[in-house]
């Protein structure tokens, strides 16, 4: 059975849910165990709302891993619900477009990340394909399959000028205090939501 969940997005990301789809029969060794489609390339924002989603049924989420090509900033913890959530980077040894999420079950997720500029349908068709049982291609193969479509109309994986993205360990290009008013936001939205039983 295939899980989709995507709930209709209210005006303040911190009622958003994420828009996930895992493939059917849980974790695939070397597979893609589903697709996540982001609404920014921000972690701190982005995360708590996929760690709530994926706490319940796989574990609490502990650590994460990204590739900084795609990623702006790669923070060294991330606040969720209940927990801090430990983020690190790998350039070569991981695939540019996936997220993988450990958790103390112990399980690891290797997800699909669609970009987020990505159109709708194009996203939908990326993740169903992506999370389906007879996929055996990598994430780069998948958004390579795609091409334009999932860069958005500007051409940018985010929907923004173009340009590239940052390595983790530069300052954000919205300058120096950019990083830690996103972080004080995120833990400020963290703190406010209710923790599970």
């Amino acid at each position: 059975m295939t899980v989709t969940l995507d709930r209709a997005t209210t005006t303040t990301p911190l009622e958003s849910t994420a828009r996930l789809l895992l493939a059917p029969g849980g974790v695939r060794p070397g597979r893609l165990d589903g697709a996540w489609w982001p609404r920014s390339r921000d972690l701190l924002l982005e995360l708590p709302a996929l760690a709530a989603e994926l706490d319940g049924r796989w574990g609490r989420i502990i650590r994460i891993t990204v590739n900084p090509a795609q990623w702006p900033v790669v923070p060294a913890r991330i606040p969720v619900t209940g927990h801090t959530v430990h983020a690190g980077w790998f350039g070569i040894e991981q695939d540019e477009h996936t997220i993988a999420l450990y958790s103390y079950a112990p399980l690891r997720l290797s997800l699909l990340v669609v970009p987020p500029g990505t159109d709708a349908v194009d996203a939908a068709r990326l993740m169903s394909e992506a999370a389906g049982p007879a996929n055996g291609r990598t994430a780069s193969e998948l958004i390579a399959a795609y091409g334009d479509a999932v860069h958005g109309e500007g051409g940018a994986a985010d929907g923004q000028d173009g340009s590239d993205f940052l390595p983790s360990a530069l300052t954000p290009a919205d300058g120096p205090g950019e990083a830690g008013r996103r972080a004080a936001v995120a833990r400020d939205r963290a703190g406010s939501w209710p923790v599970p039983a």
